[in-house]
């Protein structure tokens, strides 16, 4: 039983074809999934031109070469980066410290323990921790002793004349 030449050539033909088809479909995808990938990583246009084209020009070593020079991050982990970044800046900012020592303190805390500075004092009514400047308890209305409480008067309240004549 023989092969015939010319049927041995179209079948290699064909699989030389398929391969073609699959290194160029390869290529096509590669460039694709480069372009997807560096857009997810920068804005800068001049980089994005840059990687596409090195894999343009260099198929499957260009993307190699891609993915050792990408940035590591991309877009959006670098904004959640610095999401939490910001969150932890202000958890530390919103932290109260002692205006003596410069150290962290307690909401509920009457005295610094490190230097002994008051912090707070106590409303004699209600006993809740006030600021230092309160010179009223906003929990009970209760004036702080020692403190003066200035009464503003927006306008001088003038007698009203009755319209009727009679009384």
């Amino acid at each position: 039983m023989t092969i015939d030449p010319t049927l041995m050539s179209s079948l290699m033909m064909i699989l030389v074809a398929f391969g073609a088809a699959f290194l160029a479909a390869l290529w096509l995808a590669c460039l694709v999934w480069t372009w997807r990938d560096i857009r997810s990583r920068t804005r800068d246009p001049m980089y994005i031109s840059l990687a596409v084209l090195v894999v343009l020009v260099l198929n499957l070593p260009g993307v190699l070469i891609y993915l050792i020079l990408r940035p590591a991050l991309t877009l959006e982990d670098g904004y959640q980066r610095n999401l939490e970044e910001e969150a932890l800046l202000a958890s530390i900012e919103d932290q109260l410290l002692c205006p003596g020592c410069e150290r962290r303190v307690h909401d509920d805390w009457q005295v610094c323990p490190n230097c002994h500075t008051v912090l707070r004092k106590e409303c004699q009514h209600c006993k809740k921790l006030l600021e230092l400047p309160w010179k009223v308890c906003p929990y009970c209305a209760t004036p702080v002793p020692g403190m003066k409480i200035e009464i503003a008067v927006d306008e001088q309240v003038e007698p009203v004349e009755s319209e009727n004549p009679a009384e």
